[in-house]
């Protein structure tokens, strides 16, 4: 479930796509949900193990794991322009969930 990334995070998006969800065809793409730092710690995953679990304990992470089409993943970036560590929160939703999670908490 988690990329320690060497690349940007945008690169390890899933393509867009069209699946059949309840007899529907659906359109499906990844969206950055949840962005967050650690800092410069020995076990970086541990203490961003505790952020995440905060996070999922949220209204938008509660709402965003159960809309989510697959189990959200996260990402984490490090380099020069980081003291500390970077963690992305990706969720491959419907478009029409991506614009209801946009609306309600926007700010991603």
């Amino acid at each position: 479930m988690a990329i320690a990334d060497p690349q940007t995070s945008s690169d390890l998006y899933k393509p867009r796509e069209s699946k059949i969800i309840d007899g529907k065809v659906i359109t499906v793409s990844d969206m950055l949900v949840h962005t967050f730092d650690v800092g410069d710690v020995e076990d970086p995953d541990i203490v961003a193990g505790f952020q995440l679990g905060d996070w999922e304990r949220s209204e938008a992470g509660q709402w965003v794991m159960t809309n989510a089409v697959e189990t959200p993943y996260w990402i984490r970036r490090g380099g020069p322009e980081y003291w500390g560590h970077k963690y992305h929160v990706v969720a491959r939703m419907r478009e029409s969930d991506q614009t209801f999670f946009k609306l309600k908490w926007g700010k991603e």
